[in-house]
Parts: C-alpha cells; sequence; structure tokens
C-alpha cells in the first residue's frame, strides 16, 4: 500500500493517492488531472474511484475531468446530489481499492454531505482517516459554506459537534489523520502548519475535541470570528457540484501568445489586464489599467477575492515561461476565461510607444520622517491590525476593498501597507483602476514599519472602515 499526500502551498490545499495491488483511489483531486494519472502509471495501475470529501468552495476539483480521461467512478458521501454521475455513498459503505478499502464515515456540519473516509489495511486495521474539511490539525471546517442549505450556520454547527464525538471521536489514538487543508486556508481559523498528525494528538490539543465540551459553548467558539467567505467561494462550489469546461481547453485557450494590436483590440473589448509579475517589477513600470496579484504570493486567493466575476475576460503579463502555470493556478480557481498573453509583456508594450505608470514607494524610514503629516492606510487583514498596528492607521482590509472603492478621498494622498509589501502592491493596483492618483507604497509593510520609531498600538480604532 502506498499513501501519497500532493500538497498544494499556495492553496494550502492536500489531495491525496492511494495504491494498492494496482489499484489507485485519488481523494479532492486538483483541477489538472494529469499528475495523477502519471503517478498511477508510474505504478502500472489503474485509477478506480476518486473520492471527494464534499463540495469544495475554495477550489475547483479535477474530478469530472479525471473520471472522464480515466472512468474511475466519483464517489461522495450521503445527501451529496451533483449534476453529473456519480456514486452517492451510505453511510459505513465501504469501498476495496486493491487490497485496502475505504468505509465512508457521513460527517456532516461543514456542509451537509461532507464525509470522511476511513483507510482499511490488509491486515483489516484502521490505520488513517481522511478529513476533508471536518477535522483539520488544530481546528475544524467552518460551518457557513454549504451549497444552498436552508440550515443556520449554527445548526450545520451543531451537526458538526455530533458529527466529531460520534464518529471521530471514538476512533483510535493512533490513525494517521489527513485533512484537506492546512494554514492559509479560509476555511477554518486556527489551522496548523503541520499537513498530517494524530488523531490522539488532536484529542488533546484541539479546542473542537474538548472532552468537556458542551454543543452550545463548541458552536460558539467555532463560528466566533468567522470573516466573511472570499466571493468566488459559493462560485467554485457550485462548479464543483454541477460540473464545469474541460481543464484542457482551458489551458490551451490561455496559453496563447497575443500580439499587441490583438491585446488592445481584447482590451476594447472588455477584457482586463492581469499583471502576474513581482510587486518590484510591477512598481517599476506596468500597464495602465493593470491589476497587479503576482504569481510569487497567494495568488489564487487573491485572485479569487477580488475579481468578483469568474467569466472576465482575463489578458496576463507573465514573466517567460510562467504562462502555463498562471492559466493552470486560475482555473484551480474558477477563472477559465483566460484568453492569452502579451507576446513580449511590458516591453513589446512600451517599444511600441506607450508609455508605462509606476507607483512610488518609499522605505519605512521616510514614511517615519513624515509621520505626523501622513494619512497611512493599513490593507491587511482585521485580525492583524487588531494584533498591532501604526497608531492613527486606517483598516481597510485588502479582502473588502472592492465594497469600499468609494471610502477615501481621490484627492488626498496616501500611504498604503500590508504586512510585507505584496498585497500593498496589489490594493493600489485596484484604487488606481478606480481613480485614486495620491497613492504611495511602504516598502517592506508593518514588518518595516515595526523596527522604526512610529507609535504603534493594539486598540481597534474608529477609524475601521469595514
Amino acid at each position: 500500500m502506498k499513501i501519497e499526500q500532493l500538497y498544494t502551498k499556495c492553496l494550502a490545499e492536500a489531495a491525496y493517492y492511494i495504491e494498492s495491488n494496482g489499484e489507485v483511489a485519488i481523494i479532492d483531486p486538483l483541477r489538472e488531472t494529469d499528475p495523477y494519472i502519471k503517478m498511477a502509471m508510474d505504478d502500472a495501475a489503474t485509477i478506480k474511484y476518486i473520492f471527494e470529501t464534499h463540495f469544495h468552495a475554495d477550489f475547483v476539483s479535477g474530478h469530472v475531468d479525471l473520471a472522464n480521461k480515466t472512468g474511475a467512478s466519483i464517489v461522495y458521501g450521503p445527501t451529496a446530489n451533483p449534476g453529473f454521475d456519480a456514486i452517492i455513498a451510505k453511510d459505513n459503505q465501504e469501498f476495496r481499492i486493491g487490497n485496502v478499502r475505504l468505509k465512508v464515515l457521513h460527517t456532516p456540519g461543514h456542509t451537509q454531505e461532507s464525509s470522511t473516509f476511513l483507510l482499511i489495511d490488509e491486515e483489516g486495521n484502521e490505520t488513517a482517516i481522511f478529513t476533508g474539511d471536518t477535522l483539520f490539525l488544530g481546528d475544524v471546517g467552518r460551518p457557513d459554506l454549504a451549497v444552498k442549505t436552508d440550515l443556520t450556520r449554527n445548526e450545520l454547527a451543531g451537526m458538526l459537534f455530533d458529527s466529531l464525538r460520534n464518529k471521530i471521536m471514538p476512533l483510535s489514538d493512533e490513525l494517521t489523520v489527513y485533512p484537506a487543508h492546512g494554514a492559509g486556508s479560509a476555511c477554518g481559523k486556527n489551522m496548523s502548519s503541520e499537513t498530517v498528525g494524530k488523531l490522539g494528538e488532536q484529542k488533546e490539543t484541539n479546542y473542537a475535541l474538548r472532552p468537556d465540551m458542551t454543543k452550545e459553548e463548541f458552536i460558539k467558539e467555532v463560528t466566533d470570528g468567522i470573516l466573511p467567505p472570499p466571493q468566488y467561494f459559493p462560485k467554485n462550489a457550485i462548479m464543483n457540484k454541477m460540473g464545469y469546461g474541460a481543464y484542457d481547453a482551458v489551458l490551451a485557450n490561455g496559453n496563447h501568445a497575443l500580439n499587441l494590436d490583438e491585446f488592445n483590440e481584447e482590451i476594447e473589448n472588455g477584457a482586463l489586464v492581469l499583471d502576474v509579475r513581482s510587486q518590484g517589477e510591477f512598481i517599476k513600470g506596468y500597464i495602465p489599467n493593470s491589476l497587479f496579484i503576482g504569481l510569487d504570493g497567494t495568488f489564487a486567493m487573491w485572485v479569487g477575492a477580488l475579481i468578483e466575476d469568474l467569466n472576465q475576460k482575463l489578458i496576463l503579463i507573465v514573466p517567460e515561461g510562467r504562462e502555463e502555470e498562471a492559466v493552470k493556478r486560475l482555473a484551480r480557481v474558477g477563472y477559465d476565461n483566460t484568453i492569452g498573453y502579451l507576446k513580449g509583456g511590458v516591453a513589446t508594450y512600451k517599444n511600441a510607444g506607450n508609455n508605462l505608470e509606476t507607483i512610488t514607494s518609499v522605505s519605512s524610514e521616510t514614511l517615519a520622517k513624515e509621520y505626523d503629516g501622513a494619512a497611512i492606510i493599513d490593507v491587511r487583514k482585521p485580525g492583524e491590525f487588531e494584533a498591532e498596528h501604526v497608531e492613527n492607521a486606517t483598516t481597510l482590509p485588502l479582502d473588502y476593498l472592492n465594497d469600499n472603492l468609494t471610502v477615501l478621498n481621490k484627492n488626498k494622498s496616501y500611504h498604503i501597507h500590508c504586512a510585507g509589501g505584496y498585497r500593498s502592491v496589489i490594493a493600489i493596483s485596484l484604487l488606481k483602476k478606480n481613480g485614486y492618483t495620491n497613492l504611495i507604497d511602504v516598502a517592506g509593510g508593518f514588518a518595516a514599519l515595526s523596527e522604526t520609531a512610529i507609535p504603534k498600538t493594539t486598540y481597534v480604532c474608529p477609524t475601521t472602515l469595514k
């Protein structure tokens, strides 16, 4: 038997490959199918089943394409009602993969169909659980992401409490826990950076598994402090439930070079220019009205948070050699309408006699000298701001910037910072697209500002905008 975790850091997502005696099960695959098919070929094995722990909200899974390419059966837990052929398993139903079995444990709460898969090895021993978003290391799944349900998040949280205590906690402490996400995912609040653990450790350390916790206490703790989900979450969940276009076609359409005339024509027809270079390159020169979201940050998550229309036509400004990577990562979160990239990038645009725009960036030391007269905007998350922030700064989280595009004065100058410099440049590019001109980036963000004498505070001041 072989178990491999395929962890994708930019999505904080884990898929799983299980092989036994020439048969393979894939759990929660990403959109691109080639890695799983290649792994099975290397093992001279056949992909028999594709197990989905639930209808994912934070990425588009590869179950439909993988089933079409391999003939494998898609398996969901009870109550799922997908828009494509799938096995809807009964609670405690077992599926054989070679000499091992996967047992379906219906564990609703994160969503109604959420299920945990219990692995039983060749000797009949229960060895591992693949928990999806039911149980993370250090946390549990948030109960407000179910697709089209009449249940409240408190009702789902109550179901999750029962699932954990009736299905998960009675299992052996020695079981290995393989969750669907780690730290950085918006599917929970307090996930560990570890991606594999033991159930016994979770019983001792995970707040949600405290044996003396009442259901009322659980509901309060699980729902306390949950921020609104990114706007793309329900859209991805529907794609996962109802199906989607073939990934290979999406990739072929997007990985396509455009000359400058084609580029300009597509812009006139409503395409958005998405610049995915580094923030340093973007600051030095970018095509007017471009939106910056760099590939080397949490790219897919910020695309999903800020580009509200999944069908928006996208043209990429992308480093040479990374075109396919960019299209792939967009497709992972459901942005399937990339129509190409400008061949030669900003150099092509500039060499044709067009002017690039730039962003003014100052050091934290420079801002410290000008602090008394500066209007400072902090675009970090609310929790980061509450922990510590520059005194008199205004919080304007990037997550909700689209909802607050009119709250600043377009005739006023603002210094904008995040934690390290990535999100502030995203924010400036978005604000500039919406008519703001006097924006200054603070290089190094709060990490750099914390080293200066600028006063800081942990008080949540009344300048909060949302």
